[in-house]
């Protein structure tokens, strides 16, 4: 099968005939449609994530057909891979319903091989049964941006003004859902971003900036953006008892900033991976209140291109390789 395969940190991915998987017990084998193209795979690829399998198969945001193994699902049955590939189930974070911390967990893209691939396989266990429509690339990047999103969007809490530093995949998902909450949102960007503040407004912002302006003061803010010195220009900019949500795997180190923007109950978290639960929480949101996804679509070999261009910020929306006709279209 064709593969866009890392062997070394820090080198471009290689387009290559490989060996195609078998799936193991337990395990599903995937004629795979699309995969989203996620930040997370350039922290991969340019070796700000260590010790990842090698060599890899890159891609954690996989829509596939089933074409055997396992027995959840029925051949020819549309599925979701995410991030998440598998987690003990007996660790005290498993068993408390926070699998997403479990130290021995598995990574789709990462510690498993992923769907940069035109097959993979993936725990059963771990998948989520997707609908027929839209196309494969446009369901492709809710299986990261959208869940990471989500999660990071409920630790907001009830928050009403809401602030998204980095305006990509993912904050093109949460605002969307923000707004069809009944929430105010506040798109920051990089200074002249154009492309992505229009998208922002376009999908219910009702204002975009660049990050360091204040519109409004913000209940919450997320970040998106593997920028550090983020953290400081959010907390300043939030009301008392705000939260400031750092949703990347990967961020530059936080600046020292002094006391007086933590003090008034103000706090910052993290987000770290993502639980069962979240997605099937998401799909339900998502039948409720559908959402747009933003793709701008490559080929399995413009894998390396396509990370060139997240690494650029020249993405609108999300990134999403087409692996078969299929995948550019809804079945």
């Amino acid at each position: 099968m064709r593969a866009a395969v890392l062997l070394e940190q820090g080198r471009p991915l290689e387009a290559a005939d490989v060996p195609p998987p078998r799936p193991e017990s337990g395990q599903v084998l995937l004629a795979v449609e699309a995969c989203g193209v996620c930040r997370t795979d350039l922290h991969v690829r340019d070796g700000e994530l260590p010790e990842p399998k090698l060599p890899l198969v890159l891609g954690h945001q996989i829509v596939g057909r089933v074409l055997g193994g396992g027995g959840r699902f029925a051949e020819g049955a549309r599925v979701g891979v995410p991030w998440l590939g598998w987690t003990c189930g007996e660790c005290a974070f498993c068993r408390s319903g926070r699998e997403n911390l479990c130290e021995r967990a598995r990574f789709t893209g990462y510690t498993l091989d992923g769907g940069f691939a035109e097959l993979a396989v993936a725990d059963e266990r771990y998948c989520f049964e997707l609908p027929g429509a839209p196309a494969a690339v446009e369901l492709a990047p809710l299986l990261c941006a959208g869940l990471i999103g989500y999660r990071a969007l409920r630790f907001a809490g009830d928050a009403e003004r809401l602030g998204l530093y980095g305006f990509g995949a993912s904050a093109h998902i949460v605002a969307q859902l923000a707004a069809a909450q009944g929430r105010r949102v506040f798109a920051f960007t990089r200074a002249g971003d154009e492309r992505a503040q229009s998208l922002a407004v376009e999908l219910g912002a009702e204002w975009a900036g660049a990050a360091g302006e204040r519109p409004a003061e913000l209940d919450a803010a997320i970040i998106f953006a593997p920028a550090g010195e983020l953290v400081p220009q959010a907390l300043a900019a939030l009301a008392r008892g705000g939260t400031v949500v750092c949703a990347g795997i990967h961020m530059t180190d936080i600046p020292s900033f002094p006391y007086e923007l933590l003090w008034g109950e103000r706090s910052v978290r993290s987000v770290a991976n993502l639980t069962r639960a979240d997605g099937r929480d998401l799909f339900a949101e998502l039948r409720r209140h559908p959402v747009r996804t933003e793709v701008e679509v490559f080929g399995l070999e413009q894998a390396e291109e396509a990370l060139a261009r997240i690494r650029a910020g020249e993405v609108r929306g999300a990134a999403v390789l087409a692996l078969t006709p299929s995948g550019s279209a809804a079945s």
